[in-house]
């Protein structure tokens, strides 16, 4: 038989395993909450990060659309340019061309006419010669222009990502 001592014995470990026991759940949820808690702002801090990266990434390729219409712009600009060079000289060497048609249809003899075609090529040669220093000249200067803007976007971004 059980006596009642037995049984207020039994009754007191049973309460300080219970009491034991609800201190270990105790314990375990608040240790889960506060890693619930951590996790919440590990979270916060990795979606503000990436939302931080992605406005600066998206002011980067702002910037990169920019560079690229700058460029584009300088490039039709020189082309234009260049497009008038080659127009004007064109232009001239038909002139010269008319006015030596001209000269031929009045020479006297075989002797003039040759020396006028030879002065003619001559003079031709030496223009396309400088017309081609000055056209290559300005597609060059037109190429450093143009990247430009570029090149300083290559720049911005090995800074920025390094």
């Amino acid at each position: 038989m059980i006596t009642k001592a037995k049984a207020i014995e039994t009754a007191e470990k049973a309460e300080t395993v219970q009491s034991k026991a609800l201190e270990g759940v105790k314990a375990t949820a608040e240790t889960a909450a506060a890693s619930f808690e951590q996790v919440q702002v590990n979270m916060k801090e990795g979606v503000a990060k990436a939302m931080k990266t992605a406005e600066q990434m998206a002011h980067f390729s702002q910037g990169n659309v920019e560079a690229l219409m700058k460029s584009s712009q300088i490039l039709a600009t020189g082309l234009t340019d260049i497009s008038k060079l080659l127009a004007a000289s064109a232009k001239a060497s038909m002139d010269e061309t008319m006015t030596t048609f001209k000269a031929l249809t009045s020479v006297k003899s075989l002797k003039e006419a040759i020396d006028l075609q030879q002065a003619y090529a001559r003079s031709s040669m030496e223009k396309a010669m400088a017309e081609s220093g000055k056209v290559t000249e300005h597609s060059l200067k037109l190429a450093e222009q143009a990247f430009a803007p570029l090149t300083a976007r290559v720049n911005a971004a090995v800074e920025t990502f390094s």
